[in-house]
């Protein structure tokens, strides 16, 4: 990687820093409906979409101003108009699309907002469990993560597995481990209803949140959520085990994998959702991996160190070390059977 000049590097830190503050721009603007607003609707005045939002139009023109200097939106000089191009839309417009990327700001505020206790752990090496971070962490993981579910989880994921779609369609007994608030869950519930799901996490707030979740999306007659970590759910005998996006964050991963290999039937399948990386540093120095490596720091690694053992494997583990850990806890058939630009998908299978 190329050493930039003082006046180079300062440049950097200045995009750095704008892209910081205009983060806040951005989750105003939708929070607000703004950037809903501008979908599909053309060129518009600043009068025009405060008008549309019942908003103050001087504020609506600052933010607008700052998204154009961002490059998020078009702006005419000659008629003092603004346009939200059509490719932008699914980014910054549509929560059902797998690119829609303004939830992670939520989880970066709530990285913002624990700041003092991610200093104090850097100094003490001690961790800090999921549970003890801001609220909006929970919130903005889950609406992050639902799309990319929804979108990728049916059709891609559990159509590469090795049989396990046909157990799904006949009637399968899964477990969600470390669900959070149920988004993958109800995924998977809605769209195989002779099959029965149970999601587990060690949160009870987010449980409670997830039955909240199942019931507005009419997906309870086959879910149910129940408070207990990862190494103590019933061993019932499960066709099919889950880890979505957090077995990089438990203390004892090989341990919750070795639970989860004991807890499947003869047959039965595991599968590991992580995020995207490659096996050494020099393979991961891309924005995505900067992401990861930063909510790593600030969120995965305490988690795991807060609780025994503290492996602390990190959100940029790679396929690899990932593969390793299942391999330790008694799976004799690891491969990758799916990935995206922010995922890596892993099949592991008793025999």
């Amino acid at each position: 990687m190329e050493t930039l000049t003082t006046e180079a590097f300062a440049g950097q830190v200045v995009s750095d820093v704008s892209a910081t503050l205009s983060g806040v721009m951005t989750n105003i603007g939708n929070k607000l409906g703004l950037y809903r607003a501008m979908a599909g609707a053309g060129a518009m005045t600043s009068s025009a979409l405060a008008s549309k939002c019942k908003l103050a139009e001087r504020y609506v023109r600052e933010w607008l101003n700052n998204q154009v200097a961002g490059g998020y939106l078009i702006y005419d000089k000659d008629i003092g108009t603004y346009t939200l191009p059509d490719a932008y839309i699914p980014v910054l417009a549509d929560p059902e699309s797998p690119v829609f990327l303004v939830p992670a700001l939520e989880v970066a505020a709530s990285l913002w907002l624990d700041e003092d206790r991610i200093v104090d752990v850097f100094r003490t090496g001690e961790g800090i469990a999921w549970g003890e971070h801001h609220h909006r962490l929970f919130c903005g993981s889950e609406s992050l993560f639902r799309p990319g579910y929804q979108t990728f989880l049916v059709s891609d994921w559990i159509t590469a597995m090795e049989g396990v779609e046909e157990k799904l369609l006949a009637g399968a007994k899964v477990a969600d481990v470390g669900c959070g608030h149920g988004a993958s869950t109800i995924v998977l519930a809605k769209a195989f209803p002779n099959s029965t799901f149970v999601g587990f996490d060690n949160h009870a707030a987010s449980i409670e949140t997830a039955k909240d979740r199942a019931a507005e999306a009419d997906a309870t007659t086959n879910t149910r959520f129940e408070l207990a970590d990862a190494q103590s759910y019933p061993a019932d005998g499960f066709d099919l085990i889950c880890f979505m996006d957090c077995l990089h964050d438990m203390g004892d991963p090989v341990g919750a994998a070795r639970h989860a290999r004991k807890a499947l039937k003869s047959g039965g399948s595991l599968m590991l959702v992580e995020p995207a990386a490659g096996n050494a540093v020099e393979e991961n120095i891309n924005p995505v991996s900067r992401l990861y490596y930063a909510a790593s720091t600030a969120v995965c690694t305490p988690c795991s160190l807060s609780q025994e053992v503290g492996l602390a494997l990190g959100a940029q583990a790679g396929e690899r070390r990932l593969s390793e850990v299942l391999i330790e806890a008694g799976f004799p058939r690891v491969r990758r059977v799916a990935q995206t630009p922010f995922n890596i998908i892993l099949e592991a299978k008793l025999d």
